[in-house]
């Protein structure tokens, strides 16, 4: 995998084996820390709150690289993009939670690394040191959105059991995890998924409370709508099967039989019309799905006369 673009470390001075890294790092500084005495706070001028922020300081400096151009940077992010767990632990024990929610150049957290390079095991310890799951990268992406992105499962459960209420209790670190938050492309979690086709995913966040019905926020579309542009016949069904409304509209009033006689999918329009699609809706155009069938028999043959009723029923043709 490409390491490069998850952080621009410059020339940061550091070794290139990935455990020397850490074992670089914790040698240089950590000797100075803590200091020895409390000489640095004797003189009476120094109060409790000058100590901590002291200490605080020290801490943040102790577990931090410098790279050329590009600022401090923490331990605990270098010990993830270079795969070494054994260290990313150490400094998660070891350091504040304020840090371990510091962003990179690309708004990364260490959060969002360990999503993307696949590491379970330091998702877990920052989520019990009760780091923010919520936080967004540059694309406006939280670590969730990027393990639906990368179709990175495992890392998803870590995020949402850890991140979960238990019976009785409030959220367990403070954070909720925003199920229906949306990237700066206007698409949340179920809506990447969905466009993935990772119906484990899908599945994963519809039982930890994903709005199934989740309009994304450049045209309205829900999953469900998204399944059917993307011809999905599994991810069509499972929606349906979950409670996904058959007639929800985008902004412009389509509905997913719309895009589905739209773009001459006769397998999804049967699929909608079985789970009682409403044929007749118009869309900010005054058309009706109907009136895209355009002369295809096998759709119009999903589709009802709209002039011909019984008992208020429209009369749909069956072979």
């Amino acid at each position: 995998m490409e390491i490069k673009p998850l952080l621009q470390l410059g020339g940061s001075g550091l070794p290139s084996h990935p455990m020397a890294v850490g074992v670089t790092v914790l040698r240089t500084w950590a000797p100075s820390w803590p200091p020895r005495s409390d000489s640095h706070f004797s003189g009476p001028c120094h109060s409790n709150a000058q100590r901590e922020g002291y200490v605080g300081e020290k801490r943040k400096s102790v577990w931090a690289s410098r790279s050329a151009g590009t600022g401090t940077v923490p331990l605990v992010h270098l010990a993830i993009i270079h795969c070494v767990p054994a260290v990313a632990l150490c400094c998660i024990n070891q350091l504040p939670r304020e840090v371990l929610e510091i962003q990179n150049d690309l708004f990364q957290t260490p959060l969002h690394l360990a999503v993307y390079l696949e590491q379970p095991s330091v998702i877990q310890a920052l989520i019990h040191k009760g780091v923010n799951p919520g936080l967004q990268d540059h694309n406006g992406n939280t670590p969730l959105h990027l393990a639906c992105e990368q179709q990175h499962l495992r890392c998803a459960q870590q995020l949402l059991q850890c991140t979960a209420p238990t019976e009785g209790t409030a959220q367990p670190h403070g954070h909720h995890q925003d199920l229906q938050l949306q990237n700066w492309q206007g698409l949340a979690c179920l809506h990447i998924s969905t466009l993935k086709g990772n119906i484990p995913m899908m599945s994963l966040l519809l039982e930890s409370g994903a709005n199934i019905n989740v309009r994304e926020g450049t045209s309205g579309k829900t999953p469900l709508h998204l399944a059917v542009e993307c011809h999905n016949h599994r991810a069509v069904q499972f929606l349906l099967r979950n409670g996904a409304y058959v007639d929800a509209q985008m902004y412009n009033g389509c509905t997913p039989l719309h895009l589905a006689v739209g773009r001459k999918d006769a397998a999804i329009a049967a699929i909608l019309s079985h789970s009682g699609a409403d044929t007749l809706l118009r869309n900010m155009e005054n058309e009706t799905a109907q009136d895209l069938a355009d002369g295809n028999d096998d759709l119009l043959a999903l589709l009802p006369f709209d002039d011909l009723k019984i008992s208020g029923k429209p009369v749909v043709c069956s072979e």
